[in-house]
């Protein structure tokens, strides 16, 4: 019990990482910051495909293409109607929406509850594998989840900032991503046998919301301020390292 507290808690605290290094570079020019948010796009494109949609398939069963690309759609669709709902958050981020555009923030504040999301699942993941007494296992997934979520903590803080939200609500946002996989983890661990039912559909579903974050978010962002060339090697350097990273972990 005592390492699954440890790993959660260090799985949490990567985001929180990340998240510290954003306000050290909160300041950045364009160009930096489409590199640093796109390689995090390449790094969650493979995490969403390596860690969260092919295991969702390995664990499907007998219907697990149906239930993967159910679970895709689910995930994108959810976010598709979130982005609809978004502009109600505006009072509880402490935003003056008539200062700030809403189509800014909305952006911002769907990419960090797609964050959220995806991070339940792959929290119940590690969990799991604890749970199963397949240690080596949930440490490894545990270990590509840490090394993403902390670009995830760094690339939410300046456009959380740039949004006119202060500072402290900035690192609850960013605390709160962190603490959702902590719960999450320590779900898959107490309830393996109902986690195990519902994990590849919730893989799936959270590969979905990064998929439609990154296609409809992150890279017409980058790409928006003439910085496309650089934009795509760091997508492609951020997919690779997840890669290697599963490729020697695995």
């Amino acid at each position: 019990m005592k390492i699954v507290l440890l790993t959660a808690l260090g799985v949490g605290l990567s985001t929180v990482i990340g998240s510290l290094i954003g306000f050290a570079f909160k300041k950045i020019s364009h160009k930096f910051s489409d590199i640093v948010l796109s390689f995090a796009a390449g790094v969650m494109l493979a995490a969403a495909v390596l860690g969260l949609i092919l295991p969702s398939l390995e664990y499907g069963g007998k219907f697990k293409l149906l239930i993967t690309v159910g679970g895709i759609f689910a995930g994108a669709l959810s976010l598709n109607l979130i982005d609809r709902f978004v502009p109600h958050l505006h009072r509880l981020m402490g935003v003056d929406s008539e200062q700030h555009q809403n189509a800014d923030l909305n952006k911002v504040l769907l990419f960090v509850t797609a964050i959220a999301i995806h991070n339940l699942p792959e929290g119940i993941a590690a969990g799991v594998g604890f749970g199963s007494d397949d240690t080596s296992k949930a440490l490894l997934i545990a270990g590509g989840i840490a090394l993403q979520n902390i670009p995830e903590g760094m690339v939410i803080i300046g456009p959380l900032l740039s949004a006119g939200v202060s500072p402290r609500r900035t690192f609850v946002c960013a605390l709160i991503t962190g603490i959702v996989e902590v719960l999450g983890t320590l779900l898959g661990y107490f309830a393996v046998s109902i986690a195990s039912v519902i994990l590849p559909f919730a893989l799936a579903f959270a590969g979905g919301t990064m998929l439609y974050v990154i296609s409809d978010e992150m890279i017409p962002e980058t790409h928006a301020h003439n910085n496309e060339r650089g934009a795509t090697y760091a997508l492609l350097v951020g997919f690779c390292v997840m890669l290697v990273s599963d490729v020697l972990l695995g």
